[in-house]
């Protein structure tokens, strides 16, 4: 069954049947076709298109298609919306020949769509809380083990490791609120814009985006059939978050090197070599990393797609179901997957707290102190340097160097600037909000 056959004496190259098809994909917008199509109805009935009874057999069709449906068996048809159309036909008959009236597969598609993603963000939104609340418990539980902090990839002055996770959070929470955000625009209606120009039928297009939970409905027709800011937000959402995963794997594949060995990863998110046998990988790590190049691509194929269109609806436009279901089903399981890996991790504190004491990490406050005896800062960071140079050559910390020693660098340096450069001393004296802190 073809919906649009009328018009055509000839039938389709079988070649392009199979290359015009959608239904191996978009039948995950199977249910959301169903709720649009009710609703649809239910307009139709209150415009005077149906009859009561012809709503109730439409009703009790559609409904009756999700239970019959086996998700796992993909029909011949041209797409979702043919195989709902033809099977309501098949069941009752003329009436569920009425449903598609005043309405186009190119506003029940973007309505299809809409409402999928409604249910995505929701889920999306709930894994990220989940990571959210495992990596407070996790700063929460090393708020006071110091580590080393990086800038250049050298180490740079003391954090702890839940100050380091906690920057994290500040990351997550800002996906959080593009999420929240966004929402707002995915939950708008299209249906009723009909092909491009909506429709002659009185549908009461308020009332039917109510029966469907919107928030409101499009305002112009040509952008409600052909707009997809929604996907390619939803995708560049997914992006960014994705880049924030993989930011943190990459630290944590270099955390469980040997070169560093601040951490091991669970035997449950790593995997071995075949010819190696001491090997031990983070492959999970590594996985979600790789996956972010996958999500930046199916962001790039939208756009691209996009890019050269005219108003409104073009065939192109169906190439958007595929980058969108597949960022949605890499970043979920990434999330999952990274959740349970940081969740898990063992925490090497001795490493930790060995690496940030023998990196002179402290030389900048140790500048702070001579600038607390009144030398300019300036002056106090060459002092500092030089400083760091001489315990670089005598292999020592800067608190293992005598206080004479010291004091040949700068006559105002005292007993007390070792209580002032110990490790933890020196986090506890940050003022700035948003700054480091231990106990």
């Amino acid at each position: 069954m073809k919906l649009w056959g009328g018009r055509f004496k000839g039938g389709t190259d079988k070649l392009m049947e199979e290359f015009n098809s959608s239904i191996s994909y978009d039948i995950r917008l199977l249910k959301y076709d169903i709720q649009g199509s009710i609703a649809h109805a239910k307009g139709l009935n209150k415009a005077g298109v149906l009859t009561d009874s012809e709503f109730e057999l439409i009703e009790k069709g559609l409904n009756a298609i999700i239970e019959e449906t086996d998700m796992n068996k993909i029909p011949d048809d041209e797409d979702v919306h043919t195989y709902v159309e033809r099977l309501l036909t098949e069941k009752i008959g003329d009436a569920g020949r009425k449903l598609h009236t005043g309405r186009s597969r190119n506003d029940q598609v973007a309505t299809d769509e809409r409402l999928y993603l409604r249910d995505v963000v929701k889920e999306i939104k709930n894994d990220l809380n989940k990571l959210i609340n495992v990596l407070n418990e996790q700063a929460d539980k090393y708020k006071d083990i110091i580590m080393p902090g990086y800038t250049h990839l050298q180490r740079a002055q003391p954090v702890t490791l839940g100050h380091h996770f906690h920057a994290y959070v500040e990351m997550f929470k800002r996906d959080l609120s593009r999420l929240d955000d966004m929402y707002k625009r995915v939950n708008v209606m299209p249906l009723g814009s009909g092909a491009l120009a909506g429709t002659t039928f009185e549908i009461d297009r308020k009332y039917v985006s109510s029966l469907l939970g919107f928030d409101d409905i499009t305002l112009n027709s040509m952008d409600g059939v052909s707009d997809r800011d929604y996907i390619i937000e939803f995708l560049s959402f997914a992006s960014i978050i994705m880049m924030h995963l993989s930011r943190f794997c990459e630290e944590l594949i270099l955390w469980s090197s040997k070169e560093f060995d601040f951490i091991e990863l669970d035997d449950r998110y790593s995997t071995g070599s075949s010819m190696m046998p001491q090997k031990k990988n983070p492959d999970a790590a590594e996985l979600i990393r790789g996956k972010t190049g996958r999500v930046y691509g199916d962001l790039i194929t939208i756009l691209t797609v996009m890019k050269g269109l005219p108003l409104a609806y073009n065939k192109d436009m169906q190439e958007d179901k595929e980058a969108l279901f597949d960022g949605i089903d890499t970043l979920e399981i990434c999330l999952k997957v990274f959740t349970g890996m940081i969740k898990t991790v063992d925490v090497k504190i001795d490493n930790l707290e060995r690496a940030a004491k023998h990196g002179y990490m402290n030389a900048t406050d140790f500048a702070d102190y001579l600038v607390s005896k009144g030398i300019p800062f300036r002056k106090a960071h060459e002092i500092s340097g030089k400083v760091v140079l001489h315990a670089i050559d005598k292999k020592c910390a800067i608190e293992d160097l005598p206080l004479l020693e010291l004091k040949k660098f700068c006559d105002a340096i005292d007993v007390d600037v070792y209580n002032a450069i110990d490790l933890k001393n020196t986090l506890k004296k940050k003022k700035t909000i948003g700054s480091p802190s231990v106990s």
